[in-house]
């Protein structure tokens, strides 16, 4: 029983991390957009968001320090500022998890967008501190806007497609521990 949790964990292990480069692969791609075009959705942190309320086990936080590294690295952003924002937001939900397990959707939403938007302006004022260049005000909240409407979308995939749901009262994970 312990070994198939065990590996069932590593599983959405390599599936988030697939799941971030696939993401990242259709970043990169130079598929037009332009000035005009809108800015896609941070598919990978909705991710992490929705499967750290979700299922904490599956979500590990060197995994996700990594994939948003990697991304970091890879979008020419600031190396590891937006993987420490990341990683403190989602520890930050983690703790809460069993709190938001029994509120409505519409309350986690609000909640994962408070977050987001105060990861927007973490990382602003940072820049800020240390005067380094950063993108267009509003370029940065459309984009973190997007990824707040994209979350619904992500949760109802991740939920019926890869079966990542909430836990049931009493679950545990595979040491014994209540999930």
């Amino acid at each position: 029983m312990a070994e198939t949790s065990a590996s069932r964990a590593w599983v959405y292990w390599l599936l988030f991390a697939g799941l971030g480069a696939l993401t990242l692969f259709f970043r990169l791609l130079p598929l037009g957009g332009g000035a005009s075009g809108l800015p896609a959705p941070d598919v990978t942190l909705c991710l992490a968001v929705a499967w750290v309320l979700r299922r904490p086990d599956y979500m590990p936080a060197p995994l996700v320090a990594g994939v948003v590294l990697v991304e970091d690295l890879l979008l020419l952003r600031p190396p590891g500022l937006w993987a420490l924002i990341a990683l403190a937001a989602t520890e930050f939900l983690r703790a809460r998890h069993t709190l938001m397990r029994e509120l409505s959707f519409v309350i986690e939403w609000a909640v994962v967008a408070g977050v987001m938007l105060a990861m927007v302006v973490v990382q602003r004022l940072v820049l800020f501190l240390l005067m380094a260049p950063q993108p267009a005000l509003g370029l940065a909240l459309l984009h973190i806007i997007l990824t707040i409407l994209f979350y619904p979308v992500v949760v109802a995939v991740s939920h019926y497609l890869f079966n990542v749901r909430k836990p049931a009262t009493g679950e545990v994970d595979a040491l014994g521990r209540p999930i």
